[in-house]
């Protein structure tokens, strides 16, 4: 009998921990809000959407065969890697950003996935993160030494801010927040756009688009076509109710693809096939493992998407900002970089903050992370 107490006072304390946490969650507005009303209406008629939830192309575990969830959990928690953050401060070079060349087309990128994209005049600016950590719990995953140098009031007016999924290290609450004033327009996959909502940015800010769907500037600058992406979303219990996805920017002659989060499918290919070529494909290249390499990309699965794509030339992003994953921080530019030589594929690796023009073939980078 006194067992069974215990039992059962064991489950009434679990489920009151997990209720409690699950309070937290709804009060707090950096987890964000699921879609609801005439969004969720709009996301049931997708293709996409089934059974409750979207899906990607192919069957996608989180964790692939021979490596379990506890296994992994257990590494993450107790076998840090002393080389998973860098000894001394990352090198970066703070560009002011606001006298750059409208005339000329140019990149700058962030660290992880932040990047702004100046096409045709346009300021793009790729899931931003300028918080010193990537997750909603103050003083977790932090920025590495010396790569959290830029904040919002260092940035132009931004015409688009285009987001690619719903996690944490993609799309940053304070960052969101303290961007309103400069954005323009939003663009951004089914559903998240209920974040934005919630978050204060007003209804006709915000396109949401499926797969295979496309947004065109109003003055022809560029075309933002959303492709697919194999990946997951989620800020909360509830999981996969936004989709994920890559883009396509079509800017005067050229071709940019970003990837966002993902793991290898066929989609790479039909991405070649749709648009012949990419002129420069911003790759996730970090934060990748075996165990998960159905939703991250390894290395050498970078060469092979970026060669289905007809890219030619890569710049790797999703990396040197965030310790997410077992590998060392500068293993993801090491492992590229070395099989695209092999491949003899150029690729773009500039420092956080360094200027990139996509037009000058001639422009060299160094190998910074090897100093």
């Amino acid at each position: 009998m006194k067992a069974m107490l215990k039992r059962i006072f064991l489950v009434i304390f679990i489920l009151g921990i997990l209720t409690a946490i699950s309070a937290f969650i709804h009060i707090q507005p950096q987890f964000g809000k699921l879609p609801s009303g005439e969004r969720l209406e709009r996301i049931k008629k997708s293709p996409h959407f089934k059974d409750g939830e979207f899906h990607n192309f192919s069957e996608t575990p989180t964790i692939a065969e021979g490596h379990s969830f506890w296994g992994e959990l257990y590494e993450a928690v107790f076998k840090q890697n002393p080389n998973g953050i860098p000894h001394q401060g990352i090198p970066a070079i703070k560009t002011d950003l606001k006298i750059l060349p409208a005339d000329k087309d140019y990149i700058v990128w962030f660290g992880h996935s932040s990047a702004l994209l100046h096409l045709n005049g346009k300021n793009i600016l790729t899931d931003p993160v300028f918080s010193d950590n990537a997750s909603p719990i103050p003083s977790s995953v932090p920025a590495f030494q010396g790569t959290a140098i830029y904040s919002v009031d260092d940035l132009p007016e931004i015409d688009y801010v285009v987001i690619s999924h719903d996690h944490y290290d993609h799309l940053d609450y304070k960052t969101i927040k303290a961007l309103q004033p400069k954005v323009k327009k939003v663009i951004c996959g089914l559903g998240v756009g209920e974040d934005f909502e919630y978050w204060g940015y007003p209804k006709d800010k915000i396109v949401e688009l499926d797969w295979f769907e496309k947004y065109q500037d109003p003055n022809g600058a560029l075309i933002f076509n959303t492709e697919p992406a194999r990946h997951q979303s989620g800020r909360g219990f509830t999981q996969n109710q936004t989709l994920w996805a890559s883009y396509v920017i079509q800017s005067k002659d050229k071709n940019y693809f970003v990837s966002g989060d993902g793991g290898f499918d066929k989609h790479f290919e039909q991405i070649g096939n749709k648009y012949k070529n990419i002129d420069l494909a911003i790759m996730e290249d970090g934060q990748y493992d075996k165990a998960w390499h159905f939703v991250h990309n390894l290395p050498e699965e970078i060469i092979k998407a970026s060669k289905y794509l007809h890219a030619k030339r890569i710049l790797p992003y999703h990396n040197s900002k965030f310790n997410l994953a077992k590998h060392d921080w500068n293993t993801p530019l090491n492992a590229l970089t070395t099989l695209a030589k092999k491949e003899k594929i150029p690729v773009l690796t500039p420092k956080i903050g360094e200027v990139v023009y996509p037009d000058d073939s001639l422009q060299r980078f160094t190998e910074w992370w090897k100093k």
